[in-house]
């Protein structure tokens, strides 16, 4: 983080080790101005129903990441299995992020209207693992009418690996324009999705504070890390924003 300029990490529990908050909850009790999380709950296990009332309550706990773009998942989403969780997550104001396909977006765009004080992140443009380039991006035009709702966000988020192109990515560059006019810089956060980057920790930052001409030194405020750390609520230090990101991952 330091050698890449990165200030602050929120961090994703993953997923192949199933609904653990424990590492990454340890991580922010040890560095707490660094480490924060969005943590994972099971929609489905009856234990987890009555626990967001008091989520935020886990020191550097910010809120949930749900994942439903996998098949063995997408019936909980499409057939309202996690109906519960948004309305709690709602009521304990607890903000969440979504990884979901364009196919999905429609359910989404459902619970935002059902639930108006519910904050939604979609995470990585909602583009397909394994896509590339058009092909990635066919569905982004359901991902772009999400911005009439003012209770979603969208991480522009592991955007080197849907691409052929080498660094800086510029064949990515007009779809991140579409969605910065449609979303505008205050609800578009920045992210790697580090552990599977073709590039280097700090090339993903570059590609968007050195190689986007049209961000301007605003937007790139809002987007490399106050923008996140508003929405999740994470106070920002005493002095001012960071000129370091604050990194998503």
């Amino acid at each position: 983080m330091d050698a890449a300029g990165v200030h602050r990490v929120v961090t994703v529990p993953p997923g192949y080790e199933g609904e653990r908050n424990d590492l990454v909850l340890e991580a922010a009790r040890l560095h707490p101005d660094r480490f924060a999380i969005m943590g994972r709950i099971n929609a489905e296990a009856p234990e987890s129903r009555g626990t967001l009332a008091t989520w935020r309550r886990q020191p550097g706990m910010l809120g949930l990441r749900l994942s439903f773009w996998r098949k063995i998942f997408r019936p909980i989403l499409a057939e309202g299995r996690a109906d519960w969780l948004w309305e709690e997550a709602e009521e304990a104001g607890v903000p969440i992020m979504v990884f979901v396909d364009h196919e999905q977006v429609r359910f989404i765009d459902r619970v935002a209207e059902r639930h108006p004080g519910l904050k939604l992140v979609m995470d990585h443009l909602c583009l397909a693992p394994g896509t590339k380039d058009d092909e990635a991006f066919v569905g982004l035009d359901e991902v772009l009418a999400l911005a009439k709702r003012p209770n979603i966000a969208v991480k522009a988020s592991a955007l080197p690996c849907y691409t052929n192109d080498t660094y800086p990515y510029r064949r990515v560059h007009p779809y991140v324009r579409r969605v910065y006019d449609a979303f505008g810089p205050q609800r578009i956060f920045w992210g790697t999705d580090l552990t599977r980057l073709p590039c280097s920790y700090r090339q993903a930052i570059t590609m968007f504070t050195e190689n986007i001409p049209w961000f301007t030194a605003h937007d790139k405020e809002w987007i490399m890390g106050r923008g996140v750390c508003e929405w999740l609520e994470w106070e920002l230090p005493q002095s001012k924003t960071p000129a370091r990101p604050s990194h998503v991952e």
